[in-house]
């Protein structure tokens, strides 16, 4: 009898060191991949100039990174676009990316692309760039001098609120978005009469409407580290617990 329960006291401090490791290497991990996950994840999705396909002005005409878009659309903008070069010389283009990098606005980064794919004033005279980031709901247009001439600050402006921005708030409408505000700047371009833009209902605008970015793709992370905080701390203090009962 003796020996049989100084055997079941050795297998017991066995499976008890074997526990205490198992819970240590867990918690350990949890650690890890809360770290990897806070860190890595905003950074993962966010799109910068560097992050758009290199630019080709005989091809490029919608780039879409964010999946907003639907082939057929893309494909009938671009055919729209290019047949407008063609016969006017005047070059529309619309960019939609799903995150900006950290310390980026859908301004700057209109302005970093519009610079880049043109890069003297001579080349950008006749071009119009629409940029859209798809988590905050912005836009932000750039025109040529050329360009400008045709589409004024007013109906600039009347495009990315009234034409995107409605669009947009009528529940995130990307494909009509850009649909409308490339049948305006056609349209315009071509030296017609603006068709203005779509006929707005009677809506009441929410303060928050718009997404903000801390509320949709980091909300998952957060509550990921949240999860695997609560284990790394709830862990270490039950097995101290179940050790210090098991022991006495």
């Amino acid at each position: 009898m003796k020996q049989y329960l100084m055997l079941m006291k050795q297998w017991g401090s066995r499976l008890k060191s074997l526990i205490v490791t198992t819970l240590l290497v867990v918690f350990t991990l949890s650690c890890i991949a809360a770290s990897v996950i806070s860190f890595a994840t905003p950074s993962a999705i966010a799109t910068g100039l560097f992050d758009l396909p290199n630019f080709d002005a005989d091809q490029i005409w919608v780039v879409d990174t964010a999946d907003a878009i639907s082939s057929a659309n893309q494909s009938k903008l671009s055919k729209t676009f290019k047949d407008l070069a063609d016969e006017t010389g005047q070059e529309v283009r619309m960019v939609a990316i799903r995150r900006l990098d950290y310390g980026e606005t859908v301004d700057t980064l209109a302005d970093e692309i519009f610079k880049d794919w043109y890069s003297n004033p001579e080349i950008q005279a006749n071009q119009t760039l629409i940029v859209l980031d798809t988590l905050t709901n912005n836009a932000a247009i750039r025109t040529g001098d050329a360009a400008k001439g045709m589409v004024s600050t007013e109906i600039a402006e009347s495009i990315i609120d009234d034409t995107v921005g409605y669009n947009i708030r009528k529940g995130n409408k990307y494909n009509q978005a850009f649909l409308d505000a490339g049948d305006r700047l056609v349209a315009v371009l071509s030296g017609q009469e603006d068709p203005g833009p779509p006929i707005m209902e009677d809506d009441i605008q929410i303060e928050g409407t718009f997404t903000k970015a801390e509320d949709t793709d980091d909300s998952s992370a957060t509550i990921w580290v949240i999860g695997f905080l609560i284990v790394a701390t709830v862990i270490p203090m039950a097995t101290y617990y179940w050790y210090v009962g098991f022991g006495s």
